[in-house]
């Protein structure tokens, strides 16, 4: 019997596979109950292009909370605009097994806001 995390983990890594094998930019977000974080890997996976997260001062200092829908919308439109910065305008979205759902996917909506293509 697999408890709930060795099951994302296992989605998040099935997901990885494929990623890895189209060889493209990967947009990988995590999420914990006090705050979310977003990571722009190269297409082989060992670097990373940008970041953003409700941990830095510049996203934080805007919010009243750090792990609603608010704040994860905030951390997709800074990942988005600094990747689109240091070039990256495609990538693939990588959810770590989290349900497309909530913060996730407020997350998501904003980066394609704008401006980063997945």
């Amino acid at each position: 019997m697999m408890d709930k995390k060795t099951s994302r983990l296992q989605r998040a890594a099935k997901t990885r596979h494929t990623i890895r094998e189209h060889g493209v930019n990967r947009l990988s977000v995590h999420r914990t109950p006090r705050h979310i974080y977003a990571q722009v890997f190269s297409a082989d996976g060992t670097t990373v292009v940008a970041s953003a997260s409700t941990l830095q001062v510049d996203i934080k200092s805007g919010l009243t909370a750090t792990g609603n829908v608010a704040a994860a919308k905030a951390v997709g439109d800074a990942v988005a605009k600094r990747a689109i910065a240091a070039g990256v305008t495609s990538v693939a979205f990588d959810r770590a097994g989290f349900k497309y759902h909530g913060r996730v996917k407020a997350l998501a909506d904003a980066a394609r806001e704008a401006g980063l293509k997945f």
